[in-house]
């Protein structure tokens, strides 16, 4: 076994211990606490610290878009990559006070797959039952590694469901891409009655107890999932915030759980949704047309004490952003997940 040392974490004054061989997140999060992360492959910067005591870091591969060369000879670092071989003190940049202690240590589970039902042209809703524990647990919002049949390798996919089933049941939005890892598999050869690997819980895209400011979620694609398990959430709770959910699509066959969402702005009295298409034409489509962000944009004036949260591809995610700032939104109330595929290693 490799050596162990402390890594504490400033300003919040916690300390936990870190084996060699780990990465300093996923230490963290094997002992429960949630750091801000997305991606945990060095691509997206969500995790970046800066080193205020101790130099024997080293950091698996990443990318210099999320960690360019200067930054990193300055002092800074990703949790995800970062190993330690001493004692080490780290400021977190960015992190949620009111969550950071309360997060579920990671889970390793196998779970066997109840259905696979295509809900667009590329998108699959695939349910497991958890049989190895007998449950797990998780808050709304968050993702689970897939271990990748036949490989060493994992995906992260959001759950779409909530802890209601008292964890024993997971399910999943999973849109198929050309030559990914896991939705070829899951394209061409997963079955009910299958087991599959599962590690988790991942993430910080979850409900902040506490505030009833307003909601505003913005989405793509298989960003459906996350956003549909918090306000499956919001529902159960029987919520009063006023939530809006905007979400894009090429076209009228690519929108999903429209029915779901149709009922939740029943259930909840302050919800609407709001579907986009970007290529309407011939479709009779008479709603909102053109990127998701530009309707967003044109329908929100002040959301600077709104939280907000944005799921979908990396693209999409930068561009959310950019709008949620200009309309006043706090960067510290966004909450965020960037979906890669197989081309842009973790996320399918």
């Amino acid at each position: 076994m490799a050596d162990k040392h402390s890594v504490r974490f400033e300003p919040v004054g916690i300390e936990i211990e870190v084996d060699e061989e780990q990465n300093v997140l996923r230490a963290a999060t094997e002992q429960g606490i949630m750091l801000m992360h997305g991606c945990k492959e060095g691509q997206c910067a969500s995790c970046k610290s800066f080193v205020l005591d101790g130099d024997d870091i080293e950091l698996d591969k990443y990318s210099t878009f999320a960690l360019p060369d200067f930054e990193k000879d300055e002092g800074f670092t990703l949790l995800c990559r970062a190993h330690v071989y001493e004692d080490v003190t780290i400021e977190l940049l960015n992190y949620d006070e009111e969550m950071i202690r309360s997060g579920h240590p990671i889970q390793r589970a196998k779970a066997e797959v109840v259905s696979v039902d295509p809900v667009t042209r590329d998108m699959r809703h695939v349910k497991v039952k958890i049989v190895e524990p007998e449950s797990v647990n998780f808050f709304a919002g968050q993702y689970w590694d897939f271990t990748v049949p036949g490989t060493d390798e994992t995906r992260s996919f959001s759950v779409a469901n909530t802890p209601s089933s008292g964890g024993t049941e997971l399910e999943f939005v999973i849109r198929i891409y050309p030559g990914g890892l896991f939705s070829g598999y899951l394209d061409t050869q997963l079955k009910v009655g299958d087991v599959l690997e599962l590690t988790g819980p991942f993430g910080v895209f979850t409900l902040r107890d506490g505030r009833d400011s307003d909601m505003v979620f913005l989405g793509g694609g298989a960003g459906m999932a996350p956003i549909l398990s918090v306000l499956r959430s919001l529902a159960e709770r029987g919520s009063t915030r006023k939530a809006t959910y905007y979400y894009g699509a090429r076209q009228v066959p690519d929108l999903c759980f429209t029915e779901e969402l149709a009922n939740l702005q029943g259930q909840l009295a302050n919800f609407r949704f709001v579907p986009a298409l970007s290529d309407h034409e011939g479709d009779g489509w008479d709603g909102e047309t053109g990127l998701i962000t530009d309707v967003m944009s044109k329908n929100e004036t002040d959301l600077s004490a709104a939280d907000c949260y944005v799921c979908g591809p990396p693209p999409m995610v930068e561009a959310a952003m950019e709008a949620l700032v200009a309309l006043g939104a706090d960067e510290k109330h966004i909450y965020y997940d960037k979906f890669t595929t197989t081309g842009d290693p973790g996320r399918e």
